[in-house]
């Protein structure tokens, strides 16, 4: 097996374990309706959380994997995301070696501010403050906490045209994420990643962010081959 060196465990005993991990995935998983290129992204969601039911809720949108790797390998793409903890979940040295900047504005003095003043969620004016900053057209978006963030990213798509390269829309909860979801696989203006129903969450971004990267250096590979 071919080793990707930035987007693989560092040590022999560390990618060992990842490995058997991914192979008991597969093993257990049994017959999916994944593409090649769809199932390592799946099959690090359920590595992340050992939660089976995600072979079947995630939805993929037919052009999401094709953008996602060209956002990637064409390098400097911005991600924004809706909080923080994704930005920390990211591997730094993964994302240096494809140029890719993280993004979020959820605590932002101007974002509180406004939420404040408007009577609506942080979340929703952190979006906005992204699009007035120019940060989401080509970008990865990536949503694991605040549905109405991803909520939000739909209007701004459909009524002001903001064009990401590739939304991941995994808000977790149980006020309106699974309604936030089923929105937006209505979208058929840019590609989109999601999960149906109330599961989600950062640490599903961050997992689908990484198997993105990896698939992406993998092909940056062959490329180079």
């Amino acid at each position: 097996m071919t080793t990707n060196t930035v987007t693989e465990q560092l040590t022999a005993a560390g990618r060992a374990i990842e490995h058997d991990s991914f192979a008991i995935i597969d093993a257990e998983a049994g017959p999916h309706a994944y593409t090649a290129e769809q199932w390592p992204l799946v099959r690090r969601m359920i590595h992340a959380n050992a939660d089976f039911e995600f072979n079947g809720l995630t939805v993929f949108h037919p052009e999401a994997m094709r953008a996602g790797f060209l956002a990637v390998l064409q390098g400097g793409a911005a991600i924004v995301v809706d909080v923080e903890m994704i930005c920390v979940g990211l591997s730094q040295p993964r994302l240096q070696h494809f140029g890719l900047s993280t993004h979020h504005y959820i605590s932002d003095a101007d974002v509180i501010e406004a939420a404040r003043a408007e009577d609506t969620t942080r979340a929703v004016q952190a979006m906005r403050k992204a699009h007035r900053l120019g940060k989401l057209d080509g970008a990865i978006v990536g949503i694991g906490n605040a549905p109405t963030a991803l909520i939000e990213l739909v209007r701004l798509i459909r009524e002001e045209g903001v064009r990401p390269a590739l939304v991941i829309g995994m808000p977790v909860g149980f006020v309106s994420a699974a309604e936030s979801k089923d929105l937006l696989m209505t979208v058929s203006e840019v590609p989109w990643i999601a999960i149906r129903g109330r599961k989600g969450g950062s640490t599903l971004v961050v997992a689908a962010l990484h198997a993105l990267l990896s698939l992406a250096e993998a092909e940056q590979k062959k490329l180079a081959a």
